[in-house]
């Protein structure tokens, strides 16, 4: 009886362990090579977002330079107008000290002058009204000018703090960045696409004009790995390429999908060419159409540059670049 109660006592603590061990064992259970890839996916178009919107805020900081440098430089010669403005009015002040404000008028009224009384009150009020405009001027001068340092402070203040948002986006990028790589790593055993030439795709079509210097720039950039930020020729994200290609041929993109989306002219699916821009849903993606049905774009991070075709996701429209 001692060894038989001793054999169901193992038996129970054995099924004890084993009903413990179990639900641990399921916790940690590898994803699936497909859970990976819908993890991957997922994670890709969030991060895209996020870096279409870094790339905003980058153009809004290019564009608020611009406006400090264009005040600085007219804040120069207004500066030296408002001293000039500032000294004309000193010497007025002086001069009417000096004569006890009335010494011209008294000069100018004297019966033994040579002219008549019409005639120096012309000149008098000539003169009251050369020191009026003088005085304006200066007033106007010194407006223009506080108006403009107001301005320049507010827009230096805002650059200030767009820089540090950049910053605190750069951070959260790279963190997202991380963990996106080792999800890549857990399911394609490494974390960005081998790279490969760009001839893998066949020959740019022959299209004549500045359509065509973009198409053939972008087929040159296939192989190239997605990289954040950038707008080639090592790497490219999805609005740096679409910048990159028609900066080739002549013409000027910012470096954000939704603001290609408001510099280009909208068409029709029908009306699409080679050459013209395809938007996808939330204006967080932007590719290159190059005819066939066919685009190239900067897919994600961790993706080369390649073609495909065009239904890739659900598509917001079409522009023809101006």
């Amino acid at each position: 009886m001692s060894s038989l109660r001793i054999l169901l006592r193992s038996l129970v603590v054995a099924g004890l362990s084993a009903a413990l061990i179990a639900p641990a064992s399921v916790a940690r259970a590898e994803p699936t090579p497909a859970e990976l890839t819908k993890q991957i996916e997922k994670s890709s178009t969030e991060l895209e977002r996020i870096v279409e919107s870094y790339n905003k805020l980058n153009e809004e900081i290019k564009a608020n330079k611009a406006t400090a440098a264009a005040l600085q430089a007219r804040i120069g010669p207004l500066q030296a107008q408002a001293e000039q403005g500032r000294a004309d009015v000193g010497v007025l002040a002086a001069t009417a000290y000096k004569t006890g404000g009335l010494g011209t008028a008294r000069v100018l009224l004297e019966p033994d002058g040579q002219s008549s009384l019409a005639e120096r009150l012309g000149t008098l009020d000539q003169l009251t009204r050369q020191r009026q405009q003088t005085i304006d001027g200066f007033t106007a001068s010194q407006r223009k000018l506080i108006n403009e340092k107001t301005r320049l402070d507010a827009t230096l203040a805002k650059q200030a703090a767009q820089a540090k948002q950049l910053a605190a986006g750069k951070k959260k990028i790279e963190a997202d960045l991380a963990r996106l790589y080792e999800l890549r790593r857990r399911a394609y055993g490494r974390a960005t696409e081998a790279p490969v030439k760009s001839s893998s795709a066949g020959s740019a079509p022959a299209i004549s004009g500045s359509a065509g210097v973009a198409v053939r720039y972008a087929y040159g950039a296939i192989g190239k790995p997605y990289v954040y930020g950038a707008e080639g020729p090592g790497g490219y994200d999805c609005s740096g390429l679409t910048l990159a290609a028609w900066r080739a041929a002549g013409k000027s993109l910012p470096h954000n999908a939704a603001m290609q989306w408001n510099a280009t002219t909208r068409i029709s699916r029908s009306e699409l060419k080679p050459g013209d821009l395809v938007f996808y849903s939330g204006l967080g993606h932007v590719a290159l159409y190059v005819g066939g049905g066919q685009i190239i774009d900067a897919p994600s991070a961790g993706r080369n540059v390649n073609k495909r075709g065009m239904n890739i996701m659900s598509i917001a429209g079409y522009g023809r670049v101006r």
